[in-house]
């Protein structure tokens, strides 16, 4: 309901680790991570389309490590996490992210 995202402020939350998401990916600098994008919560990461490994492939490998994404166009990968995350929660789910990226870097 309405009232739980007002008196919980979910909205600013989601803004806020937004940006802690968008922060910690754009931080990687991989030459074949393109973009990070997004708005509060909901975020894609666009990957070089001739990058060896495809977006179904990191996001298989992603659920494998207990993070679910969602791949799009081949070179997409979205991110959708709950607006009552915490921001450790948040934080880990990006230790992940960069774990996972960092294995296909080169």
């Amino acid at each position: 309901r309405s009232e739980v995202l007002k008196d919980e402020k979910l909205s600013e939350r989601a803004l806020t680790l937004g940006n802690v998401f968008r922060d910690r990916l754009k931080a990687l600098n991989m030459p074949w991570v393109k973009n990070v994008r997004g708005k509060g919560l909901l975020n894609a990461v666009e990957i070089d389309p001739n990058h060896k490994f495809t977006a179904l492939k990191i996001c298989l490998e992603l659920a494998q490590k207990g993070l679910l994404a969602k791949p799009t166009h081949g070179h997409i990968i979205r991110f959708a996490p709950p607006l009552v995350i915490s921001e450790t929660d948040l934080i880990k789910g990006c230790d992940i992210i960069i774990e996972t990226f960092r294995q296909h870097d080169g």
